[in-house]
């Protein structure tokens, strides 16, 4: 900040508070103002915006301590100075100021630190420190203040069906007020998501914090994940998988689909079904369908018989014999 804008610009008027104001009350007094005209608050409205700024510059300079107290011998010493392109002769100006108050050491706005003392440099180097000045920090585009609200960490638990599909959930925030929450679709168990501007506000008027979202995904009595494809266990009878057969396999969210099986048909073999799986904006996946051959637990008298008499039919052969030989090889 220019030292000129010190002398022009009445922080405390800008604020709305005494010179006698304390620290405490200063600061609330910025928060008011700071949630009143903040540009969240306010989108694309200038004057909010340029209220803010000078609200959060006035702040920046009151709050700490030394720059309030070097503010105010500044006001002080110099109300009503001004900077003055002085001409031939002409004499004032803000050197004057500065001059009756370090014994008439006059300094210019051209001169040299190394020269032999009394620059307009060094008198303001003494004055303001070595950092200079004119220089904020931190910020709403270079002016202190604003501190951001903290993040906070949740977790949530859905069912398989709301992953697979996205959906909105409403969560409790901090003081039970309700926090509602986009669930993408495809989400899995244990992913993190962070939901920007949901987690603490600002104690004094800047940017809330986000909210760090696990969730955690109840299993399917049915189905199961493999990235975007949906995995399902189908049983089919030996006849099935033996003579062939049209089959109703399961699609998640209660539909069915209807599969053609293959003759002779062995347990574990996947039948592709495309575009069934799980939909998010990176792509579709499928569903894949494993057959399983059930083997009936209980045999009546006349299907014993008929399995005997396939079995006599049935040609000598171990369809393990194969992988006997490649265990032992």
């Amino acid at each position: 900040m220019a030292s000129q804008d010190w002398f022009e610009k009445d922080f405390y008027k800008v604020l709305g508070v005494d010179k006698s104001v304390s620290q405490a009350d200063l600061k609330k007094a910025y928060r008011r103002l700071a949630r009143q005209y903040h540009p969240d608050s306010n989108p694309g409205d200038a004057k909010a915006e340029a209220r803010f700024k000078e609200i959060s510059e006035a702040y920046s300079v009151l709050s700490d301590e030394g720059q309030r107290r070097e503010y105010d011998q500044v006001r002080a010493m110099g109300s009503g100075a001004r900077f003055t392109a002085a001409g031939p002769g002409a004499a004032g100006g803000f050197e004057d100021v500065f001059g009756s108050v370090f014994n008439g050491a006059r300094g210019t706005r051209t001169g040299s630190r190394g020269a032999g003392g009394g620059g307009f440099e060094d008198i303001l180097g003494g004055l303001f420190g070595n950092g200079g000045f004119g220089q904020t920090t931190g910020g709403f585009r270079g002016f202190g203040g604003p501190t951001p609200g903290r993040d906070v960490a949740a977790t949530t638990t859905i069912d398989f069906l709301t992953a697979t599909r996205g959906d909105t959930v409403t969560l409790q925030g901090e003081g039970g007020r309700p926090v509602t929450a986009r669930i993408p679709a495809g989400v899995v168990d244990g992913q993190k998501l962070k939901l920007r501007g949901k987690g603490e506000p600002s104690p004094d008027g800047g940017e809330p914090g986000d909210l760090v979202l696990t969730v955690k995904v109840e299993p399917h009595p049915v189905f199961e994940r493999e990235g975007l494809n949906l995995k399902v266990n189908v049983p089919v009878t030996f006849v099935e998988a033996a003579l062939g057969a049209t089959i109703e396999a399961p699609v998640l969210g209660g539909e069915t689909v209807r599969l053609k099986v293959a003759p002779g048909t062995s347990s574990g073999r996947v039948l592709r079904v495309k575009g069934r799986g799980v939909t998010t904006p990176k792509g579709t996946g499928d569903l894949l369908v494993r057959l399983d051959v059930a083997v009936p637990s209980h045999l009546s008298a006349k299907q014993r018989e008929a399995l005997e008499a396939f079995a006599a039919a049935s040609p000598e052969e171990d369809p393990r014999d194969d992988l006997l030989a490649k265990a032992r090889g």
